[in-house]
């Protein structure tokens, strides 16, 4: 009897497994051809991904191992369409080549190209505050050297919790004391120095500007 039951019981659960696959079957094959259709697409955006960022690292390898001191202009302009691609490893090299070989006369031009990277490329949080960090510099080497707007610059460094925060106290407190503006370029030192996690150079060489120059 009790296996007469299980029978029974087996084959209404089968029956019922069955019913399901034939009432429910054009809502399966749907699902199916749907899953198949989004792994195809993720699978082919992918794809693109990694053969773009390919011909991005191409390129700019071919446009470095070109460089000369004749094709200045050339290169430059090649390695500004790269950083118009917001490639997040190969827009901001670009632009360190740029400068480092100062392959651009006009320093407002190289100024927006930091813009570029750092509004509308897609970065690594810390990348893109050291490039944030490399435009301070930049602003002070080469456009101007402004207190607001090279406090604007650094501000997001200051603010935060960043690797580079430190970096951006002692270049604040470098360009005061340049200044002969000596309060505020000690202020700045013994922010570093208050730091938690601060970068031990930057530490030491703070607290050798202190004592050295603010001990009283």
């Amino acid at each position: 009897m009790d296996e007469e039951l299980s029978i029974i019981n087996a084959n209404t659960r089968n029956e019922k497994i069955r019913n399901f696959f034939i009432n429910n079957k054009n809502k399966i094959i749907f699902g199916i051809i749907i899953l198949v259709i989004i792994v195809t697409a993720v699978y082919s955006f992918d794809k693109y991904l990694t053969n773009k960022k390919k011909e991005i690292s191409d390129n700019y390898n071919s446009i470095i191992i070109e460089y000369s001191e004749n094709s200045k202009d050339e290169t430059a302009n090649k390695l500004i369409e790269i950083i118009g691609k917001k490639d997040p490893t190969y827009s901001p090299l670009s632009l360190y080549f740029i400068i480092d070989n100062d392959l651009v006369s006009d320093k407002k031009v190289v100024f927006d190209l930091f813009k570029t990277i750092i509004n509308d490329t897609s970065l690594d949080k810390e990348i893109k505050n050291l490039v944030i960090y490399k435009k301070a510099l930049f602003y002070v080497a080469e456009i101007d050297d402004n207190e607001n707007e090279l406090l604007d610059i650094l501000n997001p460094l200051i603010n935060s919790e960043s690797v580079w925060k430190s970096h951006a106290l002692y270049l604040m407190a470098e360009y005061y004391y340049s200044k002969n503006q000596k309060q505020k370029a000690k202020e700045f030192y013994e922010k570093i120095i208050s730091l938690e996690n601060t970068n031990p150079d930057i530490n030491k060489e703070a607290q050798k500007r202190l004592n050295r120059d603010f001990s009283e």
